[in-house]
């Protein structure tokens, strides 16, 4: 009987500390933007637009067809951002007041803030 609860925290102890490696790694492949509301953005996308609304990004892994990667839509999530409505390229989404429009065509990635 031992044996099975050693075995079960053993495991236990390595999908927690698995999951919170997993989290770390995850986030720290993306920097906060204040002036978009801490909207995380990846740490390789090159800035190369600033405007009133917010900033273009050139991105290879963002896609028309797909949007974006999996893993950076996991670190939204874990960040906060809630996914609203989708309309083409461009997704919606929002943490408290806050709204941002997220437009992915080829290889960019436009962050525009809504209110």
């Amino acid at each position: 009987m031992k044996k099975k609860i050693n075995w079960a925290l053993a495991i236990a102890v390595l999908l927690i500390g698995g999951g919170i490696i997993y989290y770390f790694i995850t986030m720290s492949q993306y920097n906060t933007t204040e002036d978009l509301y801490g909207f995380p953005v990846p740490r390789n996308a090159e800035l190369v637009h600033i405007n009133e609304q917010g900033k273009r990004y050139n991105w290879s892994r963002a896609t028309e067809e797909n949007g974006i990667p999996y893993r950076y839509e996991l670190a939204l999530k874990a960040d906060g951002w809630k996914k609203g409505e989708s309309e083409g390229a461009s997704v919606f989404y929002k943490k408290g007041n806050n709204t941002i429009d997220l437009i992915t065509t080829t290889s960019q990635l436009e962050i525009l803030r809504v209110n």
